[in-house]
């Protein structure tokens, strides 16, 4: 458990012309944001009002990364940067799984697949028989799916604990928990402690300076079932709420996907539990039996388009807008902010306000 306090050992001090950077938020925008700077050789230092890391919205992820399959609902730049952090994970942390992603649905709903597959690309048509072969808990259940075999998945917590290990030991960032980041008097993140450059990755609570921020609450339950194993992540088309199903090890599956309009933390409502499980049900029976371990819900920061944001005003660049897309995301919206400070570099795709132009 890291303590309140982590500083950087003496040994590993960096020049004094270094940059000095300081992060405000160590959800998975702030942390690979300080992988980001810290890889170039600034001075990096993380503030989080919480008392340790990953602990936001980050914190009831689903860590699919999967850029194909978002594709189908979401902009061409959210598979753009998605392919760049798929890479990214891989590479940081371990035990990320290259196992793909399958999309099912019942036979009555096969039309919902065919439209799934036109907005997508690089995965192949399976047959039932497949199927069974990818997913032998599934042999028999479903005449129909889509394999996209070049997707991952990770443990959104596991993954952000070893980021935060790396962090420290490799590249020496030092961390304040429980502490807001922002000078008392003057509301200006950094300004009493002479940083350089400001990092913004508060997420929603952001809202304070932009103000065209809105909240989408994701809600979430994990299961525990002996008698189901799935390898790879399973999204269940399902008539009201597409539904998605990773596995996350010693028979426990994350089970997610509402995006309800409003900002109330924590509340998960019964109707959107009724779907989830119903919907999980519809993929196996055997999740009717399953153990429920845990049910969370926690609010995402968004933009009116769904899509991230880098802006810079002063000496604060805010990292912001991730919606439901942290981990598909973070990774290289964070090497793009890194670029902009280091080397004055512009990306229109995530610093002009119409995405659609560039």
């Amino acid at each position: 458990m890291i303590s309140n306090q982590i500083e950087p050992t003496d040994t590993a001090q960096r020049a004094a012309n270094a940059m000095r950077v300081k992060i405000v938020g160590a959800g998975v925008a702030g942390l690979t944001c300080a992988h980001a700077f810290a890889r170039r050789g600034a001075n990096v230092t993380i503030v989080e009002r919480r008392a340790g890391s990953g602990q936001g919205c980050s914190w009831y992820a689903g860590g699919m990364l999967a850029p194909w399959c978002e594709r189908e609902s979401a902009e061409p730049i959210i598979a753009e940067l998605g392919l760049e952090s798929l890479a990214y994970w891989r590479e940081a942390v371990p035990d990320v799984p290259l196992e793909g992603s399958l999309v099912l649905a019942p036979p009555r709903d096969l039309p919902d697949l065919r439209r799934f597959a036109r907005r997508t690309a690089n995965f192949e048509w399976v047959d039932g028989a497949r199927i069974g072969e990818l997913e032998p808990d599934l042999d028999g259940r479903f005449d129909q799916g889509l394999f996209f075999p070049s997707e991952a998945h990770l443990e959104p917590r596991k993954a952000l604990a070893a980021l935060t290990r790396r962090l420290v030991d490799e590249y020496h960032v030092a961390f304040d928990f429980e502490a807001d980041g922002f000078d008392e008097e003057d509301g200006q993140a950094g300004q009493a402690d002479g940083a350089d450059l400001v990092v913004d990755c508060r997420g929603l609570a952001a809202r304070d300076v932009l103000a065209d921020l809105r909240g989408v609450k994701g809600e979430m339950l994990v299961l525990y079932s002996s008698e189901i194993a799935l390898r790879r992540p399973v999204r269940m088309l399902h008539p009201r709420i597409p539904v998605y199903i990773v596995p996350r090890g010693d028979g426990h599956f994350m089970i997610g996907a509402t995006s309800i309009e409003n900002d109330e933390r924590g509340r998960v409502t019964g109707r959107s539990m009724l779907e989830l499980l119903g919907a999980v049900y519809a993929l196996h029976p055997a999740f009717g039996e399953a153990e429920i371990v845990e049910i969370g819900a926690d609010v995402r920061p968004a933009f009116p388009d769904n899509l991230p944001r880098l802006r810079r005003r002063g000496n604060t660049l805010y990292v912001n807008g991730l919606y439901r897309h942290g981990f598909l995301a973070a990774p290289a919206l964070a090497r793009r902010a890194a670029e902009v400070a280091f080397d004055g570099a512009h990306f229109p795709e995530v610093m002009d306000e119409d995405h659609r132009e560039w």
